[in-house]
């Protein structure tokens, strides 16, 4: 598997013309790229135009990843929740399949009061790391790190970064970039899935 010999993954997602111009949500596609700056996952996202323009960031999606062959590899399923961290209802959850229709995992948002967290779990739903991000929201000028940790939050295992792409790019587009470390023996399924996890929280900050 692809995974086994992959410490990081960084992810460019393309500038649609339309957005840039008309101000009119399209659907998003990324292209994922190893260490050495190969694609090795090109990733559309599977959206309605009303979902994708009246929901925004917070809009429900399917995300369909792809080798350089075209075969899907992984599918992302995210539900459409509300946007309010003070009700465990309305948390942020995502699903991934890989190949699609064999779950290996999930991301989902924990209750905080001021800190984003999320946990990684397998495909029975047992906690396996977790994703921990800033108290500070500002995302002007920097970069926003996310730390993957275990479970007793005790020692670092990686991070997710969303990377600050400039004043123009953040101003006049949404398109993101962002990337993940985790160490090359990680279980192949949770690097899978923590790349699932990419997408749901640089969406959502």
């Amino acid at each position: 598997m692809i995974y086994s010999q992959i410490d990081q993954l960084l992810v460019h997602q393309k500038v649609e013309l339309a957005e840039v111009m008309l101000g009119w949500e399209m659907n998003n596609k990324y292209v994922v790229k190893n260490s050495l700056g190969q694609q090795v996952f090109f990733v559309v996202e599977e959206n309605d135009c009303c979902n994708r323009n009246c929901c925004g960031p917070m809009r429900s999606f399917v995300l369909h990843v792809q080798d350089n062959f075209g075969q899907e590899i992984l599918t992302l399923t995210r539900p459409l929740k509300c946007s309010s961290c003070c009700f465990p209802c309305c948390l942020q959850q995502l699903e991934v399949q890989g190949p699609p229709g064999n779950t290996i995992g999930f991301i989902v948002q924990d209750w905080h009061f001021y800190l984003p967290k999320f946990t990684i779990q397998n495909e029975r739903k047992e906690p396996v790391l977790k994703v921990v991000g800033p108290c500070c929201d500002c995302k002007c000028c920097s970069d926003v790190n996310f730390e993957v940790i275990s479970l007793d939050e005790t020692s670092n295992v990686g991070r997710i970064s969303k990377q600050w792409t400039g004043v123009l790019r953040e101003m006049y587009t949404d398109a993101d970039n962002f990337g993940i470390k985790f160490p090359m023996d990680l279980d192949v399924k949770i690097k899978a899935v923590l790349l699932g996890a990419c997408f749901l929280i640089v969406s959502d900050f």
